[in-house]
């Protein structure tokens, strides 16, 4: 059943998961989505895999705080709750250390323990547990290569794509909860190739200057590049915003040392978004439930009168199918 491009429909009833690695992301990846569908009647549960302890400062007030240097996991907590509050979606952290950036050639060992460290199995329970508890009907994560590879957010998808695949099978994860099955999985786009062509394309129609070339030159040779995730997986799904990205900037400011303000987050007003491109984008990369492409709601086949809510796996064009880890160490 298809649905008006304007605007999400009622999801009473409905349940989403977002699966991210730190906070702050929830707030750049989704966070309008997130907002829309809270105020449509669904459950919205943001998990944050690690505390982003060993993320770096990037706000120059904040650096000169000497409490975001000694405490720097406890200001990203409240961060974090500042932006969920804003959102008005429930939050939980999954609980795993901050793998960090690692930067060299060759490139140094992982930090022992961390996210990224820790064997798929061990990483993955907790959140089967979580979906089994919580029983989501959609689940969002990254693509294979993270969005970007850090090793936090590669380890976030393959998280997130093994509890897609596991949570619902009573041999596997025992003692974690009663069996679920996750009805569709998405990978988000808010950074889409078509998101910066539209609002470059604006403000320079209005005399302005945009910041967005550089993405978009950097954008469209990945996108030529036939081994990147980006370029295999193309946008199915556009969410509606209208009305909802002041709520996005908001929590975007609630991460005071992640987020500066007036930086490139915010370079295009929320005015001009919801004119020119008032969707958040995502890729349908797999489905237990019928949809037709393009679709412009997540739960788009799980609404009452759209059939069967659960159902095998369906196929999905070869682009989106999504790459099951297989490592059980």
């Amino acid at each position: 059943m298809g649905h008006s491009p304007h605007s999400v429909p009622d999801s009473s009833g409905l349940r989403v998961l977002s699966v991210h690695a730190h906070p702050d992301d929830e707030a750049s990846k989704g966070a309008a989505m997130a907002a829309a569908y809270a105020q449509a009647g669904a459950e919205v549960l943001i998990v944050t895999c690690t505390g982003g302890e060993r993320g770096d400062i990037l706000v120059e007030e904040v650096q000169r705080m000497p409490r975001a240097h000694r405490d720097l996991t406890g200001l990203r907590r409240e961060e974090m709750k500042l932006s969920a509050k804003a959102l008005k979606i429930k939050h939980i952290w999954l609980g795993f250390e901050d793998s960090g950036l690692p930067e060299g050639d060759p490139l140094p060992p992982l930090p022992e323990s961390c996210f990224a460290s820790v064997p798929l199995y061990d990483a993955a329970a907790p959140l089967v547990h979580l979906v089994r508890t919580f029983k989501p009907h959609v689940l969002i994560t990254y693509d294979e290569n993270g969005g970007y590879p850090h090793p936090d957010h590669i380890r976030t998808h393959q998280i997130s794509v093994e509890a897609f695949r596991a949570s619902h099978r009573e041999n596997e994860y025992q003692g974690l909860g009663e069996p679920w099955t996750i009805s569709k999985m998405y990978y988000d786009r808010a950074f889409s190739l078509e998101r910066f062509k539209a609002l470059d394309e604006a403000m320079r129609e209005r005399g302005g200057v945009s910041p967005f070339a550089d993405r978009i030159e950097f954008m469209e040779k990945r996108q030529r590049d036939s081994t990147n995730p980006a370029a295999r997986h193309r946008v199915t799904t556009h969410v509606p915003i209208q009305g909802f990205v002041h709520l996005r900037d908001e929590a975007l400011l609630a991460h005071r040392s992640q987020v500066e303000p007036g930086g490139f987050f915010f370079a295009a007003s929320p005015e001009l978004v919801e004119e020119v491109y008032p969707w958040d984008d995502y890729v349908l990369a797999a489905t237990r439930v019928h949809t037709e492409l393009p679709e412009f709601d997540l739960f788009a086949g799980l609404h009452d009168g759209e059939g069967d809510r659960i159902g095998t796996l369906r196929p999905v064009p070869e682009a989106f199918k999504p790459e099951l880890p297989n490592d059980r160490r």
